[in-house]
């Protein structure tokens, strides 16, 4: 389904969520190595700092050959991965090291390109310029194989502190090793119920269904350790006191790490996505989240795309009747069989209150939120689970009180019943 304009984000509006950043949450966007200060302090994973190099001074004192390699050479305000340099291994026995484009460096070409981070070149943001050495975080591995020679990241998009959109940074030739799509890197759309790719862009304009050897399709990637990002990319949002901001996240073999966060993050996620992010951060505004879990909870209800469903299984097409019977499961295992009906009036499926209650599904202390229904005014939002014709579904729906009253025990609104062929009454 195409995008519609109204949905899409430009630079203009996008000031209206920034400027709703506190004044000092800013200072992390603007610096890295503030906000390394900041998740090491909290014990959040980021990659180990090994020099900060602040002055000429320090430069001269610095021992290249004591540093362990891999290791990454980078401005401490610069953004567009300008100014980066990724050491893969040192020449054994000599003051020579192999960068990320396999070309060698002596010291003498790494204390000038830290000068260069000292004038100031590759900053973005303030006067004062520092260059920050850190390790470098090697790839999962079943992200390592689909880039070429880099680190993929994952940028999420947080609003509300809830994840609201997300794609992978794929490193390529054409970007030299970099996950930056102003160099030519891919941006991969990811599904933020799964976890699974789902779009395509090359650069920052280009679309594109399948990688750079043209063998393997860019949807239908699993992110490794997918819940446990988005949680991560939230706590990080809310100990930084961000409203609204973008994580970038590597992805190791032992989990993600936050690599910096960006009050004012691109607008190329959406290209990705195929999706407007003006949309998606109306639904959340103004939501109630208690924690990191609950906000991924909400996000994966609301955001679920059913093409993802498409990548999984290949199902053809499913008909169903308009008065299906299905398979609700509750808390401790408990599971039911409850009538239920089509009614593509509604957008968000509906459950009676006496059958949520009886299958634990209502806790008024984690509940998704509350949506304001035309007769019967604020009610419930809860997950569910049911399965139909075979199909398992995760979703969220509203609760209500006049279904007690009906024949049917569960509506099946638009969201749960695309993809879905309705048929003729059983």
């Amino acid at each position: 389904m195409p995008t519609k304009p109204s949905h899409i984000l430009g630079m203009n509006a996008r000031y209206f969520y920034t400027k709703q950043n506190a004044r000092a949450a800013r200072k992390y966007g603007f610096s890295k190595l503030r906000t390394k200060q900041l998740l090491n302090e909290n014990n959040i994973p980021t990659a180990k700092i090994y020099h900060v190099i602040n002055n000429f001074d320090q430069l001269e004192e610095l021992q290249w050959e004591q540093i362990p390699t891999p290791f990454v050479v980078k401005p401490a305000s610069g953004s567009a991965g300008k100014g980066i340099i990724v050491i893969n291994k040192k020449q054994e026995g000599q003051s020579v090291w192999l960068d990320n484009n396999k070309q060698h460096l002596t010291k003498e070409d790494l204390n000038l390109h830290v000068r260069n981070i000292l004038d100031g070149e590759f900053s973005t943001w303030g006067s004062e310029f520092s260059a920050i050495i850190e390790e470098k975080i090697s790839p999962h591995p079943k992200l390592g194989k689909i880039a070429f020679r880099g680190t993929p990241d994952v940028r999420v998009i947080i609003f509300n502190s809830i994840p609201v959109m997300a794609m992978l940074r794929v490193p390529t030739q054409k970007s030299n090793g970099r996950a930056n799509l102003d160099q030519g890197a891919l941006g991969l759309g990811i599904d933020i119920a799964t976890g699974v790719t789902t779009y395509g862009l090359s650069g920052k304009k280009e679309r594109i269904t399948h990688l750079n050897n043209g063998k393997r399709k860019v949807n239908g990637i699993m992110i490794p350790f997918w819940k446990e990002t988005l949680e991560l990319a939230v706590r990080a949002a809310d100990l930084a006191g961000y409203k609204f901001m973008g994580a970038d996240l590597f992805i190791s073999e032992t989990g993600p790490l936050i690599v910096e966060l960006n009050g004012f993050p691109g607008l190329s996620i959406q290209l990705a996505n195929r999706a407007g992010l003006k949309k998606r951060l109306e639904r959340v505004e103004g939501l109630e989240v208690h924690s990191p879990e609950h906000g991924v909870k909400i996000a994966q209800a609301l955001f679920a795309e059913q093409f993802a469903d498409k990548i999984k299984a290949e199902r053809g097409i499913i008909i169903i009747p308009i008065n299906p019977q299905v398979i609700v499961y509750g808390d401790n295992h408990h599971k039911d069989t409850v009538p239920a009906i089509v009614n593509t009036g509604r957008y968000r499926s509906a459950i009676a209150e006496n059958v949520a209650e009886k299958l634990g599904l209502v806790d008024l202390e984690d509940l998704l939120w509350r949506q304001q229904e035309e007769i019967e005014g604020k009610v419930p939002v809860v997950e569910v689970k049911f399965k139909i014709k075979g199909k398992i579904i995760k979703t969220a729906m509203v609760v209500s009180k006049k279904l007690n009253r009906r024949s049917h025990d569960i509506e099946l609104g638009r969201h749960d019943t695309e993809g879905f062929l309705i048929g003729e009454k059983e």
